[in-house]
C-alpha cells in the first residue's frame, strides 16, 4: 500500500492543531482560576475588616477566637453556611428559588473579566469594558426578583420588587458618570481609561477632572450594592431580610458572597475610573522613575501594579464601610427621590458639560 506524503503532512498538521488548541484551552484556566482564588482572598479580607472596623466605630471587641486576631472567622463562617441544611418552601417556585441565587453571583463575577489589575494584566481587554459591566450588573436584580417570587413569600417578593426598583433607578446616573470617563478618555476600554489618566500623573486622575461625577458614582455604586443607608431590599424592621427570608445553608452564602463581590468590583471600578488604576505618582515624583523602570511591566512591576489597584480598592471599602456604621437606613420614598430627583440630573448635567467642553477641545 503507497501513502501519499500530503496526507501524512495533513494529518500531522491537524493533530499537531488539535493538540495546540487543548493546549491553549488549559493554558486560559490558570489565569481564572488565579482571578476566582484572589477574588474568594479578597471577600474573606473584606468581610474581616468590616467586622473589626464596625467593632472598632461601636467601641466592642470583634472577632478574636478564629484563628489569630480572628482572621478565620469569615472562613468559620462559610464553612457552617455550607453544612447547614438546605430548606425549600413547599408552595415556593423551586427552581426560580434555586436559579435566583447563582445569577446574582455569576453575573457579579463575570464583572471581574474587564478589570485591569495592573500592566496588561486583564483578562479580557474588551473594547466596551466599562459597558459590559454594567449591562452584566444589571442581570443580578432579576436574580433577586426569582428569589423573591419563587419564596411565595410576601416579604420577600416585596424584597425583590424594591431590588429591582433601587436597580432601575440608581443604574441610570452610574451609566452617565461611566458615559462622561468614557468621553473624557476617548475610549471604553477599561484599560485606554487608565492609560488616559497616566499621561498626566496624580493631577491626570479623573477625580480632579470629575469631582461631581466621582460622588455621584459613589452614591449610585452603594445603592447598587445594596449598602446602608440603601439597603432597603433586606430591611430587617419592614421585609425581615426581604428576599433572603426563606432561604438558608449554601443559597443564603450565596447571597451573602454576592454583596460582598459587588461591592469590592464596585470599589475597583472607581479605583479604574477616577483614581488612576493600577498607576500611582505623587505629585512631581512617579513611581516607575523611583524605581528606575520605564514601564511597569515584569514580576516587579505586575506586583507594584497589583498592591496600588488594591490599596485604593481598599480605600474606598473603608470608605464604604464607615458609611454603614454611621448613617440611618433611607425610607423607600427618599431613595427613588434621591435617584431620579436629585442625581439623574445632576448626572445628566455633567455628561453635557463634558461633552461641551470635548467639542470644544476639537
Amino acid at each position: 500500500m503507497i501513502i501519499d506524503t500530503t496526507e501524512v503532512q495533513t494529518i500531522n498538521s491537524f493533530s499537531t492543531s488539535e493538540f495546540l488548541k487543548e493546549t491553549y484551552g488549559l493554558i486560559w484556566i490558570v489565569p481564572i482560576l488565579t482571578l476566582i482564588l484572589g477574588i474568594t482572598i479578597g471577600v474573606l479580607v473584606i468581610v474581616w475588616l468590616e467586622r473589626e472596623i464596625s467593632a472598632a466605630i461601636q467601641q466592642r471587641i470583634g472577632p478574636e477566637y478564629a484563628g489569630p486576631l480572628g482572621i478565620l472567622q469569615a472562613l468559620a463562617d462559610g464553612t457552617k453556611l455550607l453544612f447547614k441544611e438546605d430548606l425549600l418552601p413547599s408552595r415556593g417556585d423551586i427552581r426560580l428559588f434555586s436559579v435566583g441565587p447563582a445569577i446574582a453571583v455569576i453575573s457579579v463575577l463575570l464583572s471581574y473579566l474587564v478589570i485591569p489589575f495592573g500592566y496588561r494584566l486583564v483578562l479580557a481587554d474588551l473594547s466596551i469594558g466599562v459597558f459590559l459591566w454594567i449591562a452584566i450588573s444589571s442581570i443580578a436584580p432579576i436574580g433577586l426578583l426569582m428569589s423573591g417570587y419563587g419564596s411565595n413569600n410576601k416579604y420577600s417578593f416585596s424584597g425583590g420588587l424594591r431590588a429591582a426598583a433601587q436597580s432601575i433607578s440608581y443604574e441610570i446616573p452610574l451609566t452617565l458618570c461611566v458615559l462622561s470617563i468614557s468621553l473624557l478618555s476617548n475610549s471604553s476600554s477599561t484599560v485606554d481609561i487608565v492609560e488616559a489618566q497616566s499621561k498626566y500623573g496624580f493631577w491626570g486622575w479623573n477625580l480632579w477632572r470629575q469631582p461631581i461625577g466621582f460622588i455621584v458614582f459613589i452614591i449610585s455604586s452603594l445603592a447598587e450594592c445594596e449598602r446602608l443607608p440603601f439597603d432597603l431590599p433586606e430591611a430587617e424592621e419592614e421585609l425581615v431580610a426581604g428576599y433572603q427570608t426563606e432561604y438558608s445553608g449554601i443559597k443564603y452564602a450565596l447571597f451573602y458572597l454576592a454583596s460582598y463581590l459587588n461591592l469590592l468590583v464596585s470599589s475597583l471600578f472607581v479605583t479604574v475610573l477616577y483614581l488612576g488604576g493600577w498607576n500611582f505618582s505623587i505629585p512631581y515624583i512617579s513611581i516607575p522613575e523611583l524605581f528606575g523602570i520605564n514601564k511597569m511591566a515584569g514580576i516587579f512591576g505586575m506586583t507594584i501594579g497589583i498592591f496600588i489597584t488594591l490599596t485604593k480598592a481598599y480605600l474606598f471599602l473603608f470608605i464604604s464601610i464607615t458609611t454603614r456604621w454611621t448613617l440611618p437606613r433611607m425610607r423607600m420614598d427618599q431613595l427613588l427621590n434621591l435617584g431620579w430627583k436629585f442625581l439623574l440630573p445632576i448626572s445628566l448635567g455633567n455628561l453635557l458639560l463634558t461633552t461641551s467642553s470635548q467639542l470644544v477641545s476639537l
